[in-house]
C-alpha cells in the first residue's frame, strides 16, 4: 500500500516536498494544488500529476491519504482545517502557524477529529544531529547540564526570499527561519518545566522600510531535569550554526554547516599539553567528518531516484518524510518522528520572542486614562 499524497503551494520550498514523495516508495504523489493556475499546471506537467487551483475542490474530487502544507503562514490554519475535515492527515511546513493561539487551535481542531498533524523539522534528521542525538541516547555524555543553539547569519527582516507575505510577520523573513534553532533546542536539550520558566530577549539592529520589529533573538530556559538551555539567533552576520550539548563526561559540538560532530572528552585545561591535544582531537573529528561528508556526497551523485536508503540517509527532508509514511501506513501517530508537543513548545517560544520584541525592556507602557 502507498500513499496518496497531494502538496499545496509551489512556492520556494514545495521542491523537496514533491521531489520526496516522487521518491519513496511509500507514496504516490498524485496532485499539485496553487492559486496560481500557470505554476499549478507547470509542476503537474514537471511531475505528471493532477493540478488544482483550490483546495476544497482537489479533497471533494480526489481521495488522498497524506497533504503537504507549503504556502504562506498566514494560511496554514484555514488549509488545514479543511484537509482535517476531509480526514486526511498533514505534514505542514514550519512554522506551522502565525501564533500560538492559532496553533492551540489547530491542535484541538486535529484532536477532535482524531487526525495526525505534524510539522516540518527537518534539521532534526541532519546526519550529525542524529550522529549526536544517537550518542546522548546511549548515556555517552553522561549527564547533561546544558545545550546552547548558535544560528547566526539568519536572514534579514527584508530579505524577499520566500516572499511578500513574510514582510507582514514581526520579524519578516528572520522570524520565518526562527522555528530550525528552537526545535533543535527542544531535540537536543529538552522541553522547558513550565511557559513561566522561559525567558525571551530580542534586539534591533538594523533600520529597515518596513516597521519590524526584530531581528535578533535569545531564548533561555531550564527543564524538568535541570537542563539549561539556551538559543542565539542573529540576522545579518556571517552564518555559524551549532549545537552545544554539555555532558558530564563528554561534550559535544554538532556542526550543522560542516555535518561534522566534535567530541570534547579531556580536562584540555589542565596543562599546555592537553590545550595542545584540544586542537588535534578537534581536527581529527572535523577531517573524520569532511570525509565522511566527501564520502556521501559521492554516494548521492552516484544514486538514482530508485535508491530511497541512500537518499533518505542523506537529506533530513526525506529522512523525516520516510520516517511519518512509515507510522501513517502503520497508523501509528505515536511514531511520528516529529511531535505535536514539539511544535507546541516551538510556537510557543516564538510567541515569547514576538511578545519581548514588542515590549522590550524600558519600553514606555500605555498610561491610564485619569478619572475625572
Amino acid at each position: 500500500m502507498t500513499l496518496r499524497t497531494a502538496v499545496v503551494g509551489g512556492g520556494t520550498v514545495s521542491g523537496v516536498h514533491l521531489n520526496g514523495l516522487r521518491q519513496n516508495p511509500r507514496t504516490e504523489l498524485v496532485a499539485i494544488c496553487d492559486t496560481d493556475e500557470t505554476v499549478a499546471r507547470e509542476i503537474a506537467d514537471t511531475y505528471d500529476i493532477t493540478p488544482f487551483f483550490d483546495v476544497e475542490a482537489m479533497l471533494s474530487e480526489i481521495d488522498l491519504d497524506w497533504l503537504h502544507i507549503c504556502t504562506p503562514v498566514q494560511t496554514h490554519l484555514p488549509i488545514a482545517k479543511l484537509a482535517i475535515d476531509a480526514g486526511v492527515p498533514i505534514q505542514i511546513e514550519k512554522p506551522i502557524t502565525e501564533t500560538y493561539a492559532e496553533f492551540e487551535e489547530l491542535a484541538a481542531y486535529a484532536a477532535d477529529a482524531g487526525v495526525t498533524v505534524s510539522e516540518k523539522h527537518n534539521h532534526n534528521f541532519d546526519p550529525a544531529v542524529r550522529a549526536a542525538m544517537a550518542r546522548r541516547r546511549r548515556g555517552d555524555l553522561g549527564e547533561v547540564r546544558g545545550v546552547d543553539v548558535i544560528y547566526t547569519g539568519s536572514s534579514r527582516p527584508d530579505d524577499p526570499n520566500r516572499g511578500p507575505w513574510n514582510f507582514e510577520l514581526a520579524g519578516g523573513e528572520f522570524e520565518e527561519g526562527i522555528p530550525h534553532p528552537v526545535y533543535l533546542t527542544l531535540r537536543a536539550g529538552g522541553y522547558p518545566r513550565s511557559e513561566e520558566a522561559v525567558n525571551a530577549t530580542t534586539a534591533l539592529f538594523d533600520d529597515y522600510d518596513k516597521p519590524f520589529d526584530y531581528d535578533g533573538a535569545q531564548i533561555q530556559y531550564v527543564t524538568d531535569d535541570e537542563v539549561l538551555c539556551t538559543t542565539k539567533i542573529l540576522g545579518g552576520t556571517r552564518p555559524v550554526r551549532q549545537i552545544l550539548i554539555h555532558g558530564e563526561k563528554c561534550s559535544l559540538t554538532v556542526d550543522l554547516l560542516s555535518q561534522t560532530v566534535i567530541e570534547h572528552d579531556r580536562d584540555y585545561k589542565r596543562s599546555a599539553a592537553t590545550r595542545a591535544l584540544n586542537n588535534i582531537d578537534e581536527a581529527g573529528d572535523r577531517l573524520a567528518g569532511t570525509v565522511a561528508n566527501a564520502r556521501a556526497v559521492a554516494r548521492r551523485a552516484l544514486a538514482d531516484d530508485d535508491d530511497w536508503d541512500t537518499q533518505r540517509m542523506l537529506n533530513a527532508h526525506f529522512y523525516q518524510n520516510d520516517a511519518e509514511s512509515k507510522a501513517l501506513l502503520a497508523d501509528d501517530p505515536d511514531a511520528m518522528p516529529v511531535p505535536l508537543s514539539e511544535s507546541r513548545w516551538t510556537s510557543y517560544l516564538m510567541e515569547a520572542v514576538r511578545e519581548a520584541a514588542a515590549n522590550p525592556p524600558g519600553h514606555p507602557m500605555e498610561q491610564p486614562i485619569d478619572a475625572e
